[in-house]
This record gives structure tokens, C-alpha cells and sequence, in this order.
């Protein structure tokens, strides 16, 4: 049996990388939802139709887990599929504020994500719960997952955006800063290179590697074979 990756396109390659290192033994299937790339400006709605429409289709392919690696998919759907799929352990991710929070000397944390996950109710719980003693920037990037997508990590266009996005949270002495969107590891040093020296990066696809592992390992469902992945 397989563990499933979905996203809205290459952005969950960075978490299933994690998990291909923490579970070797495994064998994995990624589900990238190009047609409909990028999630974050489409209505919760309209996200919920796709990962259903994704869901379906996994199910189908002899899968004993299954990861949402986007953040927007998680903030509008992770927990009607839960609810959809008892029998299937479904992994979400979502901006790792708790650990931000606990990191900043300054009191000043950045969060780079989607509208639409910045807007969600899922977001805003966790900034409740978890930073209420700290100040949260929350710097929207639209447009930014979709042209790493498709210009490339390098390009000048995403420099231009990251120019855009970074000044505020540098300016405003943030010295944790937040991946919120599975896509911005991949431009993490373009913006290091625009924060202060020290400035710590928080990119979650280890902790949640690290979580399907356990709960494979508490359902007695991890595997012993050889790594494969099916794109």
C-alpha cells in the first residue's frame, strides 16, 4: 500500500522529500493538481471541489494514508475529509506558528502564505491559541506559489515578488519567518538573503514527514519493503 502526496502542483514535492528520507521503506504516490494551480486565490469552495475530486481518485490507488501537502487544501478541506475517511489516516500541514512563537527573541514573527490560507479560520485559531504573546505578520504572496510553478525558483519575476513581500517583514525586525505555502522552500534562500543575518526559517515538511510516521507506526501500518515513488 501506498502513502499519497497531494497538491495543487510542485510546492508538495518539498514536503514529500522529508518524508521520502524519514520513511525509506515506503512507497508513495504524488498527486499534483496542475489543471487548477494556484489554490490560494480561489474561493474555499472551489478548493473544496478540487481536493474531493483529488480524494477520489486516491482512494482508488491502494493507499493507506494520505498527506494534504498544501496549506490551502488544509485550511479549507483537511477536516471534512477526516471526517469523509475514518478508516484513512489524512495528514495536514499548516504554517508553523506554535514554533515561531516559542523561537523569536524580537517578539516579531513573519508568516508567508496564501490569501486565502491567511484568511482561514484554521489560520486564525492557530495564531489565537499559539502566538497571542507575540506580533504576527501575516504577509500575504499572491501570486508568488503560481509563478515559481511555472517561471522558476530563479527568475526575476519571483525576485521581484520576494522584493515585495520580504521588505515588510525585515523592516519590522521579524527574526522568525514562516513558510507558510509548500512552494516557498524552494525560493527559502532568495529569502534569507533578503532578511538579517539569523533570521530563522520555519518550513514544516519535517514535522509532518515526522507525524504520518507516527501514525502509521500506532495503526501497525508501516511498511518493509523498497522505497518506489509514482509521480
Amino acid at each position: 500500500m501506498k502513502i499519497a502526496f497531494f497538491d495543487s502542483g510542485i510546492g508538495g514535492l518539498s514536503v514529500l522529500h522529508h518524508a521520502m528520507r524519514v520513511l525509506p521503506k515506503e512507497q508513495f504516490v504524488f498527486y499534483a493538481d496542475e489543471d487548477n494551480v494556484p489554490y490560494g486565490v480561489k474561493t474555499t469552495d472551489e478548493v473544496k471541489g478540487f481536493v474531493q475530486q483529488a480524494f477520489d481518485f486516491l482512494v482508488g490507488c491502494d493507499v493507506k494514508a494520505i498527506v494534504v501537502a498544501c496549506n490551502t487544501a488544509t485550511a479549507a478541506a483537511v477536516s471534512a475529509l477526516r471526517a469523509a475517511l475514518p478508516a484513512i489516516p489524512v495528514i495536514g500541514v499548516e504554517p508553523g506558528v506554535k514554533p515561531a512563537a516559542q523561537l523569536t527573541k524580537s517578539g516579531v514573527v513573519g508568516v508567508l502564505a496564501t490569501t486565502r490560507t491567511l484568511h482561514s479560520d484554521r489560520f486564525q485559531r492557530l495564531v489565537g491559541n499559539h502566538a497571542n504573546h507575540v506580533r504576527v505578520l501575516a504577509q500575504a504572496c499572491p501570486g508568488l506559489a503560481d509563478t515559481i510553478e511555472h517561471e522558476g525558483a530563479d527568475s526575476p519575476a519571483v525576485g521581484k515578488l520576494l522584493d515585495a513581500y520580504i521588505a515588510p517583514l525585515a523592516a519590522a525586525g521579524a527574526d522568525v519567518v514562516v513558510l507558510g505555502c509548500t512552494h516557498y522552500p524552494w525560493v527559502a534562500e532568495g529569502i534569507a538573503r533578503r532578511m538579517p543575518a539569523g533570521t530563522v526559517l520555519l518550513d514544516t515538511g519535517e514535522a509532518v514527514a515526522r507525524q504520518t510516521e507516527r501514525l502509521l507506526s500506532a495503526a501497525g501500518l508501516l511498511g518493509g519493503g523498497h522505497g518506489h515513488l509514482t509521480l
